[in-house]
């Protein structure tokens, strides 16, 4: 199994998310941790915002990437954490 880089991932979240800010932890190649702001994940509940981010990620999921522990929220749910 190939190891993926963290930089890769957050790139990928970004270009598929142009408005995101994307944070992304994780250093053995396999397991990683998002923090995903974006305005898009406005009305939508929280599996409609992974399936979004996951769609950015494509066949990278579940073979490259093992492991994607995921924390979407909208700017305003940012702030109020």
């Amino acid at each position: 199994m190939k190891n993926m880089h963290k930089e890769l991932i957050q790139e990928m979240i970004q270009t598929g998310l142009p408005s995101a800010e994307v944070q992304v932890l994780g250093d053995d190649g396999q397991h990683f941790e998002a923090v995903v702001v974006s305005d898009t994940f406005i009305g939508k509940r929280l599996l409609q915002r992974h399936q979004q981010v996951y769609a950015c990620l494509g066949e990278k999921m579940g073979n490259e990437i093992h492991a994607l522990r995921l924390t979407t929220l909208t700017p305003e749910e940012a702030e109020n954490k």
